[in-house]
């Protein structure tokens, strides 16, 4: 049986903590960001746990 590849497009976006978490960027700081006020963007910022609906399919494509 051939070797499961990983999904090259999740893979870029998707990180795997030591503990097994899934992490992300938090999405929407690409665009229209004069009309968010700051105080939001400063809380788009940063790393956020995949979504439990997602998990499954996630993990999925990156072959775990």
């Amino acid at each position: 049986m051939p070797k499961t590849k990983t999904h090259t497009g999740m893979g870029k976006r998707v990180k795997v903590t030591a503990s097994g978490k899934l992490v992300v960027q938090q999405a929407g700081l690409r665009h229209r960001l004069e009309s968010k006020t700051s105080r939001r963007t400063r809380r788009l910022a940063g790393t956020v746990e995949v979504s439990k609906a997602d998990r499954k399919r996630v993990k999925r494509l990156l072959g775990r």
